[in-house]
């Protein structure tokens, strides 16, 4: 049996789990709905600074959403014992970290960006802009993810692994919002090119998935020992 099969099952699994009634996917959205929907609240009906600081909201709803499952990653795994299973089995482990992560992805991630032009007029950002904005979050997010996975494996084995998580995540999250919110507002309002932080966000999502899988996999060994 090829090790494909296992982690398709995985993969099938993990977002069978992450779309049941407090699996965290429509917490994930939800919570982004509402950060994002309540700033024009907070700041007022000014829709020049809306449209400012729009995709810094958006961009900081996205990555506050995706930090609300990560903590879920591994713990359900851990708690009921199919962690020690995956970490014995023929699959390799950092090939299962990528399936785990690619299913927080979809079903974190991706109803995030599926939300955001909806979100994006009521911050006054043109449909051509929104286009722009999206495509920053596809390149990102994965980003994100990858991130997580390594704070999600630290934290997967110590008490109060959920403020840990935050911890280690969010001070390692910062090249990624900062080349977000650049190609974002670059699509949105310029004058940077557009092109240049969106290339640079591209290669944190590269660099991340390759980097990821091999950390998370080193932590969650050093936890199991």
């Amino acid at each position: 049996m090829t090790a494909t099969s296992p982690l398709t099952s995985l993969l099938v699994r993990d977002m069978r789990i992450a779309l049941r009634v407090g699996g965290g996917a429509l917490i994930g959205v939800l919570f982004f709905v509402v950060v994002a929907t309540m700033t024009p609240f907070a700041v007022g009906p000014d829709l020049a600074l809306l449209k400012r600081i729009g995709p810094a909201i958006l961009w900081l709803a996205a990555l506050l959403a995706s930090l609300l499952a990560l903590d879920r990653l591994f713990t359900s795994d851990h708690d009921d014992g199919s962690l020690d299973l995956i970490l014995t089995g023929r699959a390799p482990l950092e090939l299962v970290i990528v399936a785990k992560a690619l299913a927080h992805w979809i079903t974190t991630a991706v109803p995030v960006i599926i939300a955001a032009p909806l979100i994006g007029l009521l911050l006054d950002i043109e449909p051509p802009a929104q286009a722009g904005l999206v495509l920053t979050l596809v390149a990102g997010t994965p980003a994100l993810t990858f991130i997580g996975t390594i704070g999600a494996a630290v934290a997967v084995a110590l008490r109060r692994g959920g403020l840990l998580l935050a911890v280690i995540v969010l001070p390692s999250t910062i090249p990624v919002l900062i080349f977000g919110v650049a190609a974002a507002n670059a699509a949105v309002a310029g004058p940077v090119p557009f092109g240049t932080p969106f290339t640079a966000l591209c290669a944190l999502s590269l660099a991340s998935l390759v980097i990821g899988p091999f950390a998370a996999a080193a932590a969650l060994r050093l936890d199991m020992d």
